[in-house]
C-alpha cells in the first residue's frame, strides 16, 4: 500500500510518500509545494491544488492522510491554514483517494511516542523509521510522519471494521461493552 502524507501550509505544504508492506515501511519520496509569502490568496491556493494533484499523478498512492488544523493564537492564520488544507484535500478527493485526518498530537505520538515532541525529534525519528541517509526538511518530515501515523493506524481500523458486526447491539456502560 502506498500512502501519501500531507502537512498543509499556505507558504509551504509538505508531502511524504511511503510504502507499507506488512509491518515494513519504505520511503518513496518527500518534498514541498511552495507558494511563497506574497501574492493574492486564490492563486496560492491554486498552486497547492495543482501541486498536490501532480504528486498524486506521479506517485499513484492508494490512500492519503493529512494533518488536522489546530486553532492558532491568531484566528486569521488559522483561517488561512484551513484554506490551504482545503485546497490539498480537494486535490486528494478529486483523485478519488480516501483521506484520513490526524492531529499533530496523534502524529507525534505515532512517530516519537511523545505527543509534545519537538520538530527536531520528529525529523530524527522519521529518518530512523524510514532508514533515510539524512534528515528531511521539517515540512517533509511532518508529512512523512502523517503517512507513518496512517500506516500504523490502518491495521487497527481494519480490525475494528471486521469486529463491527459482532459489536452491533452493544453499548458502553462505565467503560465496558454491555448487551
Amino acid at each position: 500500500m502506498i500512502i501519501l502524507g500531507i502537512d498543509p501550509g499556505l507558504r509551504t505544504t509538505g508531502f511524504g510518500v511511503i510504502e507499507k508492506h506488512g509491518n515494513k515501511l519504505r520511503y518513496i519520496a518527500s518534498g514541498t509545494v511552495k507558494t511563497g509569502s506574497e501574492g493574492e490568496l486564490p492563486p496560492r491556493l491554486k498552486i497547492i491544488l495543482q501541486g498536490v494533484s501532480e504528486i498524486v499523478g506521479t506517485y499513484r498512492p492508494d490512500c492519503a492522510a493529512i494533518e488536522k488544523v489546530f486553532v492558532n493564537v491568531n484566528p486569521q492564520s488559522t483561517l488561512l491554514l484551513g484554506q490551504a488544507r482545503g485546497a490539498a484535500i480537494c486535490a486528494l478527493v478529486n483523485s478519488d483517494l480516501s483521506v484520513a485526518e490526524y492531529t499533530a498530537l496523534q502524529v507525534k505520538q505515532a512517530v516519537t511516542g511523545h505527543g509534545k515532541a519537538a520538530k527536531e525529534q520528529v525529523q530524527e525519528m522519521v529518518s530512523r523509521l524510514l532508514s533515510l541517509p539524512g534528515l528531511p526538511g521539517t515540512d517533509a518530515a511532518d508529512a512523512l510522519g502523517v503517512a507513518i501515523c496512517h500506516a500504523n493506524s490502518v491495521d487497527a481500523l481494519a480490525m475494528l471494521g471486521a469486529l463491527a458486526p459482532q459489536l452491533q447491539g452493544l453499548r458502553m456502560k462505565r467503560g465496558r461493552l454491555v448487551g
